[in-house]
């Protein structure tokens, strides 16, 4: 895993793997993911399957910042809190707006902030997921100097971890869909209608999943 991802994810514990319903459960197609064992996933999008009831993940949307046989991290972009950077991490005043909430990238390491940001200066960037999509490097001594070169941005607490393996197995059992991200959804206005509309877009079944209500059992 690249040396500053493992700054940022300090601490990071892989979480058990989350476990498939019942059969009666409604599933994604299992074609769908197009994804080898060896594939890495870097920058890519995981939709959470209506199989997956880990509350943690229950209708997440991730993206995956680093995927290796050493496992995988990564961040759930439509958990808001209610918390706000301002009062959370004034310092990151100026990388993010004031007013944006602090995001909850997942269950690992809560107490740590990562800071994803589109750059109109790549340079700066601690670690690139693309041409100018990345990481705030936990080092950046000048942040006003890395603000300067910052389109947007939005602040993590926390991140998701998936030991060796972990998420390769997660694949099998259908609770992961796979699709490459748009830059609106990354940074969605509406986090929590992102969900629902990047299953939207996929089309097909998982359009029809979109629709499904949060308890499947409610009809």
């Amino acid at each position: 895993m690249d040396e500053l991802l493992v700054q940022l994810a300090r601490g990071w514990q892989p979480r058990r793997a989350a476990r498939a319903g019942g059969e009666g459960t409604e599933r994604a197609a299992a074609g769908g993911n197009n994804v080898r064992v060896m594939d890495s996933l870097r920058g890519q999008l995981l939709i959470a399957s209506p199989v997956l009831v880990d509350p943690n993940f229950h209708r997440t949307v991730l993206l995956i910042a680093e995927h290796t046989d050493e496992g995988a991290m990564g961040l759930v972009l439509n958990r808001p809190a209610e918390t706000l950077v301002a009062d959370a991490v004034p310092d990151l005043s100026e990388l993010a707006d004031a007013g944006a909430p602090v995001y909850v990238g997942g269950p690992v390491a809560s107490d740590s902030v990562i800071v994803l940001a589109e750059f109109d200066e790549p340079s700066l960037a601690g670690v690139l997921l693309d041409d100018d999509l990345g990481f705030v490097g936990s080092a950046s001594a000048d942040l006003d100097e890395v603000a300067g070169g910052v389109r947007r941005a939005r602040v993590f607490a926390g991140h998701s971890g998936w030991g060796p393996g972990q998420l390769e197995s997660e694949l099998e059992e259908e609770s992961w869909i796979v699709e490459p991200p748009r830059r609106e959804e990354i940074f969605s206005e509406d986090p929590e209608s992102l969900w629902a509309a990047v299953l939207r877009r996929k089309g097909r079944e998982y359009a029809l999943l979109s629709t499904m209500p949060p308890d499947p059992s409610v009809n």
